[in-house]
This record gives structure tokens, sequence and C-alpha cells, in this order.
């Protein structure tokens, strides 16, 4: 079914104005207030002369402004970028510049990291910030901009120019409408990155996400797929079909929770949303039973460990109304499973996908009986041989995944690495993420894992490239190599091995804040071993497999979060 998000949720809104369309612990935005404010957006954006194809950057953990301004943007058909709101300064300022957006949307509760990641930037983009508590100050980045901009605890600035700041509650009271329509060729950019470490955009065409996301919105809420946008409508609006109630545990910068909440509101459900940075099982729990939730958005353990254990601590009877669980990208491993279906009749979508296409395959589980469960190929899915020909079909098959379905038009500004991303194979256009696998010859898969030294913790993707860099970069440090080692919760940890010069004293304390300074948290190494050499090859490679048998007995994921063990 070709279509438009904004198209359905534009119709959902003038049918049904008064229905919850986000909802927090603290309020309710119906789908009549969602449409305002996106329009109240779309039009501040125009003024400001944004145009359709510019973008606008989101540095945002899950907000109802988040919805908002996806909104406003997709039916303007000006891009919306969605940033890891986990960034420093460094990382925030290389994408903004990559992604040469306009206008960048931030919570004051990020104001230290947008104030360092602006300094000293004559081009820097619009803001407009949202007032979520703690006060924060913008510096001018240069004179063009002149003026102090303090943000005070009313939202508001004082500013040089009231075209480089606005505050959010400022522009939605400012009144507006949509579009009745989008213009053709908007965008939706996601980023994700490479084994360099560089981030790039996904770019997906506005008119396309919908098609391809039709089996997730329709088939998981056991509704036929409509051959027409006019059927799509019908089934939003129609009383008589049970609301889905999602609840995005997973943050919106991640594909499978954005995706997944923005096919809630085509089918006129109601997206739950906990405004923090932080996740706390034990209330998002309270909040998912109190809420009414149907549906969780996980990723994977790291998830759903934590919040099966504040079930468990909380004695509940089974999990309120919530009936199904969905989790991408990430080890969702069966023990955890197990722990849920024997809480509550809760289906699991295990997801295996990517940002730039997919789903690839699914593992479904209904009850314990069903576990482990099986990886299913899912429509367009293929596996490839060293030959480029399909083996999916038979037993023993070896080869990479790959998808042949609708798909993004590529990277952002990067053309030589979408022709290696999406190869051309027999006139028809690809896309193999590196996962290999073993096809069993009735349509499901083995997975064998993925070719790429991709480090996957707790969901999000570490490239050790970008660490290593950021480890040499520190004074006494000559060597560094950067690797994952198997986790029961995270799915992997991020470890390091070190080389210090002959006459270097390792101070701990300094290497923790240099790179606090310089990468987000989940990004540092947990454990990091210092050694007189890695025992380079004369190519200069490291023996990864042997590094990694070696030292997995050595660490665990007992330490908090963010923190850095170093060994000798």
């Amino acid at each position: 079914m070709k279509g438009h998000y904004s198209d359905v949720w534009q119709a959902v809104a003038r049918a049904v104005p008064q229905r919850p369309a986000v909802v927090t612990p603290a309020e309710t935005m119906t789908y009549g207030r969602l449409l305002a404010e996106a329009g109240a957006f779309a039009r501040y954006l125009r003024e400001r002369g944004v145009q359709p194809g510019e973008a606008v950057a989101m540095l945002l953990y899950n907000r109802p402004e988040y919805v908002v301004g996806l909104f406003a943007c997709l039916a303007t058909g000006i891009a919306p970028v969605p940033m890891n709101y986990r960034y420093r300064a460094p990382e925030v300022r290389a994408l903004l510049e990559d992604s040469r957006a306009r206008v960048l949307v931030y919570p004051t509760s990020l104001s230290d990291v947008v104030r360092d990641a602006v300094a000293h930037w004559p081009d820097a983009p619009m803001f407009v910030v949202i007032d979520d508590g703690p006060a924060g100050e913008i510096a001018a980045p240069d004179a063009a901009h002149s003026g102090t901009r303090i943000l005070t605890r009313d939202g508001e600035y004082s500013l040089g120019s009231a075209n480089t700041h606005s505050a959010w509650a400022d522009v939605v009271a400012g009144g507006g409408e949509l579009p009745a329509t989008p213009p053709p060729g908007g965008e939706l950019r996601l980023y994700t990155g490479g084994t360099t470490g560089r981030p790039k955009a996904v770019v997906w065409g506005a008119e396309d996400i919908l098609a391809v996301q039709s089996y997730s919105i329709y088939t998981t809420a056991g509704l036929p797929v409509p051959e027409s946008m006019a059927e799509a409508i019908a089934v939003a609006s129609d009383p008589a079909i049970p609301r889905v109630v999602t609840l995005p545990l997973s943050p919106f910068m991640h594909g499978t929770a954005l995706f997944t909440s923005m096919n809630t509101l085509v089918l006129g459900g109601t997206v739950l949303v906990i405004a923090s940075p932080r996740f706390d099982p034990d209330a998002a729990a309270r909040f998912a039973v109190d809420a009414g939730a149907t549906r969780l958005i996980v990723a994977g353990d790291a998830v759903a460990l934590p919040l099966v254990e504040a079930v468990e601590r909380a004695g509940l009877d089974g999990f309120g109304r919530v009936n199904s669980m969905i989790s991408s990208g990430m080890r969702f491993s069966p023990a955890v499973k197990r722990r849920w279906h024997a809480h509550a009749a809760i289906t699991i979508t295990d997801l295996l996908a990517s940002t730039e296409g997919g789903p690839y395959a699914v593992n479904e589980t209904t009850s314990v009986a069903d576990l482990p469960g099986e990886l299913r190929l899912l429509p367009g899915a293929v596996v490839l041989d060293d030959e480029l020909r399909d083996v999916q079909h038979i037993a023993g098959g070896r080869g990479v995944l790959a998808f042949r379905g609708t798909l993004p038009k590529g990277y952002f500004g990067d053309e030589e690495k979408t022709r290696a991303t999406f190869p051309v194979i027999d006139g028809v256009r690809h896309v193999m993420p590196g996962d290999w696998a073993v096809a069993r010859g009735d349509g499901t898969v083995e997975l064998l894992g993925r070719g790429s030294a991709v480090v996957n913790t707790g969901g999000e993707k570490v490239y050790p490239a970008e660490v290593e860099d950021a480890l040499v970069a520190f004074p006494g440090i000559v060597d560094a190599v950067v690797f994952g080692v198997p986790d029961l919760r995270y799915g992997e940890l991020v470890t390091a091995v070190i080389v210090t010069g002959p006459d270097a004293e390792l101070d701990a304390e300094a290497l923790r804040a240099h790179l606090d300074a310089r990468l987000a948290g989940y990004k540092k190494p947990r454990h990091l071993f210092v050694r007189d050499s890695l025992e380079r090859s004369p190519h200069g490679k490291v023996d990864l497999p042997r590094l990694q048998a070696e030292l997995a007995p050595l660490v665990g994921s007992d330490a908090p979060t963010g923190t850095m063990r170093i060994r000798r």
C-alpha cells in the first residue's frame, strides 16, 4: 500500500480529535492537539525559510515534542533527523555538520552539550528549546549572532536575534496549519554507522516507509493489510477495532522504536512516553500497567531483563493489558523470554532488521513451549552465497542475508557507500547488512554472526575505530585495539587492550576524563587491559579471536554502566 504517514495522521486527528495520541505520566496529548502543535511548528519553520528537502535535527530523548516535530517535518517535506541524546559535544557537532541541519530541537537539560557543540561556529543552525527543567547557557557562536543567550526558567531567552533561538512553548502557541498533503520527495534520515565509526544517515523516502512497514503495522495487530489509503483511514478511525497502546522503552532515535510508534498512530492508537533520558524499570512497569499499554518496544535483554525483574519485585500477576513485545537489533535470550512468557500471555516478536532495510527475519514466540523459537525469513529476505546466488531454499545453504523489497534511497551525501551497501544484482537492488546465516531449507535460518567488527552493546552500535582513535590520542598510549566480548545482558561489552610507551605512567582518572569528553558513555570501554604489545602480524593485524577468547572469562557486566575498569 503506497501512501504517506502524514495523510493518515491528519485524517485520524480530524475524525477523532479527542482520542489520546501521546500520553506521559503527567499529561495527555490528544490527536487534535498533536495536529495543532504540528501545524504551529510547520508554520514556524516556513517563516524562518526552512524549505522542503532541508533538515531539522532532533537531539531529544522520548518526549511528546518528538512526535510533534516528526509530524510537522513529514507533512511539509522537511527531513527529520533524530540524533543520539547521549552524544557529547564533538559528536553532536559532527552530525549537525554532516546533516546540514537548519534547525536543532533540544531540551534545556542538554544545553551544556549544545553550547559546546556550536561554540565558534558561524554557520550554527537555529535552535528551538524545550524547557525540561535545568537551565543552561548558550554562548554566541560569533559576532554575527551577538548577544549572550541565557535560558530562563520559563523557557525564554535574552537574544541578540529572534531568528536564532525560540522557546518551544512560544512556537506552538503561535498556531498554524499543515499543508493538506505533503509535497513529493520528502525524506526521513536515520543515522547509523559503519566500521569506520563515522555515522551516516540512511535516507528513507517518506512515501516508501508506509509500504515497508505494512507487515509490522497490520499483521502484528491481527488485521488485514489495507489496499488503499481510504481503507487505512477507516481502520484507524473505526471505534470497534481495539486500540493499540504502545510503550517504547528504547529511544526514538532507534528505528524500531520510532517506526513502531509511527505505526501505532497509523492505527489510531496511543503512544506512551516516559519523558526521561534514563530507564527506570520500576517506573516503566508501573506506567505500563496504569496506562493500559498493550505493546512494549524493548532492546533485547538490556531492557527486557531489568523490566521483568521489576515485574517480579512488584509481585504482579500478569502484566496488565500488555499482550505483545517487540525487540530488534539486540540479543534477546531464551532465558529472559522464558521469564516473560511465565508471567503473562505475551507474544514476543524478535526481529532481525537494520536501519538500511528489512526486516530480514523474525523469531516469534507465544509461550514457554515455543522456546527457543526459529528465525524465519520474511518476504523480501534472501540468503546469498559467495557467487550472489539465492540459497535460502537449500538446506545447508550458507551465505549473507540480504533484502530486496522497498529500500532506502541510500546514505545522505555518500554515493560511494550507497553503491557498496545497496548493490544491484541481476537488475534488482539489494541491501546486505553483513549478517551470515545457514538456511535450513524450510524458510528458517541459523544466524552465524556479523562479518564486521561492530560491537552491539545494549542495542547501541559502537565502532572500534572511533574508540581506538580516542584512546591513542591520550598521552602515553601508543597502540590500541577495541572489540566486543559476549555478555548475557548487554549482548557484548566494549573491551580495549592498549599499549603504553616504555616510560609512560597511565593516569587512570585523566584517561577517564579524556574519554568522557570525546565519547558517549556506552562507547567507552567497560574493561581496559594494558599490555606490552598487541603482537601485531607483519601486516599490522591483531589476532582478535585469540584476544577475545583469552579475555572473555575476565570480564563481566557487574560494573555500573559508563564505568571503566583498567587492568594490567
